[in-house]
């Protein structure tokens, strides 16, 4: 295999690893277009280590023998990415993303560009297609039992907060917002009788009811030292 050949291959695969980390870091996930890209080339590398870096060693080289390694390797990275917030646990699809990112950069490595780019796209595709589709299967049962909590609705996140705190939770709120389907409506600061602390008060909208998706955005707040209490509701004219 001539240099230009392992070039070609090692910018196939951190091309193909970085348009699946376009996505992800267009979602805000932890493991973004960096990560997945130097998932993509590291396996690229490998992969081409190990079918053209022994020729002088007798044997035939077995480049399935470190494709065999990336696979279990990855799950070092995967595992690093998941996460349990509260009674929920984040971060399962990103780490099946690198895996996927691993698989891509492995065929890079070993030439198979066709395949690479079908892999590439249907990781993409899963990704943006399959997320729509899954929360349409995650509302269904809730649409049997009520079907008033398909109309959109409006929720209130109130958290009580010492002064110092109340810019940085108002952020906190703003990012776990941002990352979840609700739009924000207004957000406000104000101060309580209670030893002088302060409210802050988020009000967002949702197509319809997502009370699972709100433990994702008053779950960390509840952990923080500076934080009183945190509680939400359905606007009184929603319910």
């Amino acid at each position: 295999m001539s240099d230009w050949e392992m070039l070609l291959r090692v910018v196939a695969g951190v091309g193909l690893g970085t348009l699946i980390g376009v996505e992800r870091q267009y979602r805000s996930r932890r493991a973004g277009l960096r990560t997945n890209a130097l998932v993509a080339v590291g396996s690229t590398l490998f992969v081409l280590l190990s079918a053209h870096g022994f020729g002088g060693v007798a044997g035939t080289p077995d480049p399935t023998r470190v494709a065999a390694q990336i696979v279990s390797g990855i799950g070092f990275l995967g595992g690093g990415v998941i996460l349990r917030d509260g009674f929920s646990v984040r971060g399962l699809n990103t780490a099946a993303t690198l895996w996927c990112t691993a698989a891509v950069g492995a065929l890079a490595g070993a030439g198979l560009y066709s395949t690479a780019i079908v892999g590439t796209v249907a990781v993409v595709s899963v990704n943006i297609l399959l997320r729509v589709l899954g929360r349409q299967i995650d509302r269904f049962p809730y649409a049997e039992q009520n079907e008033s909590e398909e109309r959109a609705v409006t929720y209130e996140i109130m958290a009580t907060v010492k002064p110092k705190a109340a810019v940085r939770v108002r952020a906190q709120l703003l990012q776990s917002l941002g990352r979840s389907d609700f739009q924000l409506i207004a957000m406000t600061s104000t101060d309580t009788d209670e030893d002088g602390l302060v409210e802050v008060r988020a009000e967002f909208s949702a197509e319809h009811r997502e009370d699972r998706q709100l433990e994702l955005v008053t779950g960390p707040l509840s952990l923080e030292p500076s934080v009183g209490s945190v509680r939400w509701r359905v606007r009184p004219e929603e319910e």
